[in-house]
């Protein structure tokens, strides 16, 4: 081998690279190191978050028409009731035009529309009477009247269920304690009169009392009974473990090859949300009623708990649903989490929420059948009625059949239908959120600019016809004018227009 391989490089090539440049010095080398001290206190390791199954269940939701088509139907109802309530506050349940204007705000009305127009879309609810020269008033109909002192009545016999809802609800509480303020946020849902505070609150001191809370007055539980302490769930769940008995007697008893999930009809699953769901179902049933304190947030314990709550609370409720806003002022007694929206989502087994409206809605599953309410209560058959009465139209059609409500619940409630109000409760009123676009549609988009204000009666000139016969039942806008000789033919030059029954019309 040649021996100037084994040489070295020569002192030529070394010139070539430039020399590096020298490192920076430590600044801490002359600092004397010590060992490290222990924290005055013991430190806390984070501990990482368990596995919980039904929040990696990130359940996709789907719209369903017949939920939606609840909310859709009780947009003129809600509209109503307001009406209905700012009037009985009134003495003697009369109310003149001047002193709703300034419920306007309260009503939704953003932008100023006629009244008038308004309370004549229900002329099954409201009636405007004439006092003087320049004084309009209204009031209830005679039926919304009796209505009216119906569901009074019922409230107040149903009482000791009222009673017993407050009792439950508190025992459901982790202070057993719950503000007064939070609670008449579901009186209507619950069916509770409307001053419960001052009466069902102080009637029964051997249940509960008034205390004093740092943000205001508080019900509080003076008495636990064990007996109250069993949710629906669990009653229904004995129910069905009673009748699958009774079924498994007449066939033969087999184990079944594998669990299978039974999902609610109309519900679309994946498999991988199906499976989820049945992961979580796996979980022991934890009662609403049951100490929670020691539950961890965010573990899988604490959202079954969560949502046995959630259902016991929609199972206390007339018609089963109520809106999340509601649900989310109890995340202090109840230690809900902050994104209770998209919990109740990820189980569409048990709950479904609906976007339609102002607010968000959320449905117990279990308690509808396409779109009606299974149990109803007599509150709720009122409310049915009540709602027949809205849809009565203001002009009824000639010739056309009287129809019976009991498809939607009016159990017997007779109304005259009417296909141009009907039609408005379809899919596409995705715009119609808000109560002012409904008033914005019942008045016909007409604002105060388009009429002369006042309350005096100014002519016929809001969207009433001129009555031309004397008949009540006539329709004025299908009578037909023929044109007939003064003979009786319907030929010649001379032709005088006529009504079908003979007597002769003004020419214009």
């Amino acid at each position: 081998m040649d021996a100037k391989l084994l040489l070295p490089f020569p002192s030529a090539p070394t010139a070539l690279h430039a020399t590096a440049p020298p490192k920076s010095l430590f600044l801490g080398a002359s600092l004397p190191l010590h060992p490290r001290a222990p924290p005055p206190f013991p430190l806390r390791l984070r501990a990482r978050p368990a596995v919980v199954v039904a929040q990696a269940a990130a359940v996709k939701r789907r719209k369903e028409i017949p939920f939606d088509n609840v909310i859709q139907r009780d947009k003129k109802l809600k509209l109503v009731l307001k009406l209905r309530n700012i009037l009985v506050s009134q003495p003697d349940r009369v109310m003149s035009l001047r002193d709703l204007g300034r419920f306007r705000r309260d009503l939704g009305l953003t932008r100023k529309r006629r009244l008038i127009a308004l309370l004549k879309r229900f002329p099954g609810v409201f009636e405007v009477v004439e006092e003087g020269v320049y004084s309009l008033k209204f009031r209830l109909t005679p039926a919304a009247e009796r209505l009216y002192l119906d569901e009074l009545q019922l409230k107040n016999e149903s009482e000791g269920l009222a009673v017993t809802k407050l009792r439950k609800l508190l025992m459901m509480s982790q202070e057993k304690r719950i503000l007064l303020e939070k609670i008449a946020h579901l009186k209507h849902d619950l069916g509770l009169p409307p001053e419960f505070r001052d009466t069902i609150c102080l009637r029964y001191p051997q249940y509960f009392r008034v205390v004093r809370m740092d943000r205001g007055p508080g019900l509080e539980l003076t008495h636990w009974d064990p007996e109250l302490a069993v949710s629906a769930a669990e009653i229904a769940e004995e129910e069905n473990r009673v009748r699958e008995a009774q079924e498994r007697n007449l066939i033969i008893d087999r184990p079944l090859k594998f669990n299978r999930v039974k999902l609610p009809k109309g519900l679309k699953l994946t498999r991988g949300e199906t499976r989820r769901i049945a992961q979580f179902k796996e979980i022991p049933y934890i009662s609403p009623y049951s100490d929670f304190s020691h539950l961890r947030p965010g573990s899988a314990e604490k959202e079954k708990h969560a949502c046995a709550v959630v259902h016991e609370i929609l199972s206390l409720t007339l018609e089963k649903r109520t809106l999340v806003d509601h649900l989310t002022h109890f995340r202090e007694e109840f230690r809900f989490s902050q994104s209770l929206r998209g919990m109740i989502i990820r189980h569409p087994d048990m709950f479904y929420v609906s976007f339609k409206g102002d607010r968000d809605s959320v449905f117990l599953r279990e308690a509808y059948k396409d779109s009606q309410l299974v149990d109803k209560n007599k509150l709720v058959l009122l409310k049915e009625k009540m709602r027949a009465l809205v849809a009565v139209p203001r002009f009824p059609r000639r010739g056309e059949a009287r129809t019976s409500e009991e498809d939607e619940g009016v159990n017997g409630a007779i109304q005259l239908s009417d296909e141009g109000s009907d039609m408005e409760d379809e899919e596409d009123e995705e715009g119609l959120s808000d109560m002012e676009d409904l008033i914005s549609e019942l008045s016909g988009g007409k604002s105060d600019t388009d009429y002369q204000w006042g309350d005096g009666w100014f002519g016929e000139n809001d969207d009433s016809p001129p009555d031309f016969g004397d008949d009540d039942d006539s329709n004025p806008q299908e009578i037909k004018v023929t044109m007939k000789n003064a003979d009786g033919s319907t030929n010649g030059r001379a032709s005088v227009p006529v009504f079908p029954d003979g007597r002769p019309r003004e020419r214009w």
